[in-house]
């Protein structure tokens, strides 16, 4: 799908969401006819525009009226298409399928640090248990990464449901969707399968949160709940079309619809749906992450998204190139751009 053909979409889409104001587009050079930088580089430096802020909960590019900059604290040069990412104690780990490799981001010095080989590593990144776990689309196996050395210390065969799946881990084990819709619990103390439990068709995406495994059926519009203690799905819950991606966060589990480009809010609890929250960023792709109070949503397009956990509103929205992957970690949200080649550092405090 071309540029514009793409634009015209998210326009038809903004429409049907209600109280939408009008946005800011600020579309930057095409970051392909400029190299990445060899090096980390101040956000004034970065070779692609900043996004600019738009009002919020607006999907609407084209309106030339520019607000406020988004302000890096670091621009990493990631090879290939940055995109999943996990924080660990020490450490943000980003993994590249194109480049067949996850790179370690180290905060306290802004640098690159170890560089793993995975054979196309999709599907998202988990840290537990004194590793980094990978599932590779490219082997049909989940990587245990000693994440000292980057290397590989354990190859469990795990052939990824969905590329755009996930993976997490809780109750003492590590919780990964298999082919054709299985979630599989994995003891880490004999890196082996320890049980099954088969999900609904399209069914990709895991969480781990109030002691309970989540999942989102991107097919049925619904997130399924399952109980480690007996390996079984106890709850399902009608939610937002088509959810993909998801977190958990102010005791809710809060899921990006690709459907509608709206995120719903269960609360953990009860599982009932609080809040339904209108975004404007329907389409394939994005991440959702919680942090500093905040829920943060990415999008082609619109790489940032910021909910107010506490209003359950859409308090700042940017425009712009960037976005597809994100995660929160040592004070800061961590948004892979993939087609920039690079992942951004940024503040939650963006004003």
């Amino acid at each position: 799908m071309s540029f514009y053909d793409r634009v015209l979409r998210l326009s038809s889409c903004a429409l049907t969401v209600t109280g939408l104001a009008m946005a800011t587009s600020a579309f930057g050079q095409d970051p392909a006819a400029t190299p990445a930088p060899p090096a980390v580089q101040p956000a004034a430096a970065a070779h692609v525009r900043p996004p600019r802020i738009v009002r919020p909960g607006v999907a609407t590019p084209g309106v030339s009226r520019s607000l406020v900059d988004v302000q890096t604290e670091a621009v990493f040069p990631v090879e290939g298409s940055p995109d999943w990412s996990v924080p660990t104690k020490d450490s943000v780990w980003v993994a590249s399928a194109r480049a067949n490799h996850v790179v370690q981001l180290i905060p306290a010095t802004n640098k690159v640090g170890l560089i793993a080989d995975v054979q196309r590593p999709c599907s998202g990144l988990a840290d537990g248990f004194g590793a980094i776990w990978v599932p590779s689309c490219g082997a049909h196996t989940l990587l245990r990464i000693d994440p000292a050395t980057g290397k590989s210390i354990a190859e469990i065969p795990a052939d990824a449901s969905n590329s755009e799946g996930g993976i997490t881990v809780g109750a003492g084990s590590v919780w990964m969707v298999t082919k054709p819709s299985s979630l599989i619990r994995i003891d880490p103390k004999t890196n082996a399968v320890a049980a099954t439990v088969q999900l609904p068709s399209g069914s990709d995406n895991p969480a781990f949160g109030d002691g309970f495994v989540w999942v989102s059926s991107f097919e049925h519009d619904q997130l399924i709940k399952v109980d480690p203690a007996s390996n079984t799905i106890v709850a399902t819950i009608a939610i937002g079309p088509k959810p993909r991606f998801l977190t958990v966060g102010a005791g809710s589990v809060w899921t990006l619809n690709q459907g509608d480009g709206t995120i719903s809010r269960v609360d953990m609890k009860s599982g009932k749906v609080v809040a339904t929250i209108a975004c404007g960023i329907p389409g394939s792709g994005g991440e959702i992450t919680f942090g500093a109070g905040s829920v943060w949503a990415t999008m082609f397009d619109f790489p940032l998204t910021q909910v107010d956990a506490a209003t359950n509103k859409v308090v700042k929205q940017w425009a712009g190139q960037g976005g597809d992957g994100m995660r929160f970690g040592f004070g800061s949200i961590w948004l892979s751009n993939l087609r920039q080649g690079n992942v951004w550092r940024l503040s939650p405090d963006q004003k």
